[in-house]
């Protein structure tokens, strides 16, 4: 099973502010719903909360650690390792996408055998999450396409895919 995190981060690994993100890049939007469309997605329940809905086309499988949190349509696991199973078992294909915020991304790195990273080259200074830092005696990068900064996306940006050693 493809364990991947996909995310998108500046240059110092700031993820967003207040449940916000920092940046508006469409391009990467779509991508984001390419590679998680029919997959299981996990993530936490604050940034489950920043949605307008769950994602749609997907799973959402929401960690929490309140016993008695409940949202509609949407699976809720109370630890990481509870949310993989649950997602094996809901999962149609082979792939199961951790969506984030930075404290699951932080637990999910040693589960993930896949990383799928959009680098903002810019650093957000103000951001208060944060992507792990990504060590290159575990990851090989497999593929970057960079993107420059045009009349829709503020800042360039490249699409990185990085597979476990």
């Amino acid at each position: 099973m493809i364990i991947s995190m996909v995310a998108a981060a500046g240059e110092n690994n700031a993820l967003g502010k207040d449940g916000k993100l920092l940046w508006h890049l469409p391009h990467d939007i779509k991508r984001f719903k390419k590679i998680t469309m029919g997959n299981p997605v996990i993530m936490g329940r604050k940034t489950f909360e920043t949605l307008p809905n769950p994602l749609p086309g997907r799973k959402n499988i929401i960690l929490t650690k309140n016993k008695d949190y409940k949202a509609e349509n949407c699976i809720i696991a109370h630890n990481l390792e509870e949310a993989i199973e649950k997602a094996k078992e809901v999962a149609q294909g082979n792939e199961i996408c951790i969506v984030g915020g930075g404290e699951i991304y932080k637990q999910g790195l040693p589960f993930s055998n896949k990383i799928e990273l959009t680098r903002i080259h810019h650093d957000f200074n103000d951001g208060d999450a944060f992507f792990p830092e990504i060590d290159s005696k575990n990851w090989k990068l497999q593929s970057d396409f960079f993107h420059s900064a045009d009349k829709y996306h503020k800042h360039s940006f490249s699409y990185l895919t990085y597979i476990r050693k």
